[in-house]
């Protein structure tokens, strides 16, 4: 083992780099490498810092990314944070609450595609209700996902705060987008929840910075909110990322957890219709964080350090 780990960040003065970055810049025992600013496209720089490094996270968009997967030894852990690899056969779903057998995955496989922020409420609340067998696998949904415009990337920040908005500009009202219902993020919805098909999604990105909140609305048809907790409770006990909170205690804001690295998930409703509901932070748990929690994983460092909980 080292004593010294070199982490290097492929698109780093992007969102999700950048919060990575913050995470680990000043921990012991990472050093971070990093490449001059003429440089950060640059092929051949980018090939020879993963060769140096014990540890590659990617934060480039799909093509970028299936491209770079090439360049990194497969010896040394790569973590992509895009969409690329997610469903992929011989990658680690970097989801490690799921399971033993992810959590081994993220350690040993070297390859770990880090979830989408919108599939990581609604797999942290779907999965364990399958595994119980108190959803059935056929069950057909719909979700509700609201977030921060930090997870539409750079040009969607660089819109919403920009000097010249109006002060009641279209940006102002929550937008509905993904109408089409191709959003990215179905796959891996439906194959990590344990579900034969992927929700009517609809994904609404409204005016505030960063904040998620995943709503899945059932009829109980004798699945109560107590049955729910009382799974919940079960599935995550041993976890420290995500937290089953009381249904009363439970602050009613998408931003509730923003600038965190973890998830509150709970249920509401009543006997015949309910509500499951995850809240975290867009670039928390639903990116930067979850992939730093996946690099002490795979380097065998204390899961959660650097994170915010």
């Amino acid at each position: 083992m080292y004593n010294l780990y070199k982490v290097f960040i492929d698109g780093q003065a992007g969102t999700t780099g950048l919060r990575i970055e913050q995470r680990l810049r000043g921990r012991a025992g990472i050093a971070l490498l990093t490449l001059p600013e003429d440089q950060r496209k640059d092929p051949e720089a980018r090939r020879q810092a993963m060769r140096e490094a014990h540890a590659v996270i990617l934060c480039l968009p799909d093509e970028a990314a299936r491209e770079a997967v090439a360049w990194v030894d497969p010896g040394t852990p790569l973590l992509d944070t895009s969409t690329a690899h997610r469903a992929a056969p011989g990658w680690a779903y970097g989801f490690p609450e799921l399971g033993p057998d992810f959590r081994q995955a993220i350690q040993e496989g070297r390859r770990v595609a880090i979830p989408g922020c919108h599939a990581s409420g609604y797999i942290a609340l779907l999965r364990p209700l399958t595994q119980a067998g108190l959803l059935p696998r056929g069950a057909l949904l719909t979700c509700l996902s609201l977030t921060g415009y930090t997870g539409g990337g750079k040009a969607m920040i660089a819109e919403y705060e920009s000097p010249a908005r109006a002060r009641h500009d279209a940006l102002s009202a929550p937008r509905q987008y993904a109408l089409g219902q191709s959003h990215k993020h179905l796959p891996e919805m439906a194959l990590y929840a344990g579900l034969e098909r992927p929700p009517v999604f609809c994904p609404v990105v409204a005016d505030y910075p960063c904040g998620m909140e995943v709503t899945i609305p059932l009829h109980a048809c004798g699945l109560t909110r107590a049955a729910i907790l009382e799974c919940y409770r079960a599935f995550y006990e041993n976890t420290a990322t995500v937290r089953v909170a009381s249904p009363d205690a439970c602050p009613h804001s998408p931003n509730a957890c923003a600038g965190r690295d973890d998830m509150e998930i709970t249920a509401e409703g009543n006997g015949e219709r309910l509500l499951l509901i995850a809240r975290y932070d867009n670039l928390g748990k639903g990116a930067s964080g979850a992939a730093v929690q996946c690099l002490n994983i795979a380097l065998g460092l204390p899961e959660t350090g650097g994170l915010v909980l």
